[in-house]
């Protein structure tokens, strides 16, 4: 199983948008490049450090049941 591994180490990726520039939603809104929702991708520049690592962690849950269906 691949991990998910973000563009940016995540102390940095906190202030920085995780986008890897693979935008593309499925069908349930979330990005297939980042993982992230599209609410958590409109709301990323006013979420505050604490709920940039909580998005973060659930990019990384997504990825990795994404990456079990495969």
């Amino acid at each position: 199983m691949k991990k998910f591994t973000p563009r940016i180490p995540v102390k940095q990726a906190i202030a920085t948008s995780p986008c890897i520039g693979n935008c593309c939603l499925d069908d349930e809104d979330i990005c297939l490049g980042c993982q992230r929702h599209i609410d958590e991708i409109t709301g990323w520049h006013s979420a505050n450090a604490t709920e940039r690592r909580a998005i973060l962690n659930r990019c990384e849950k997504r990825f990795a049941l994404s990456s079990e269906h495969k």
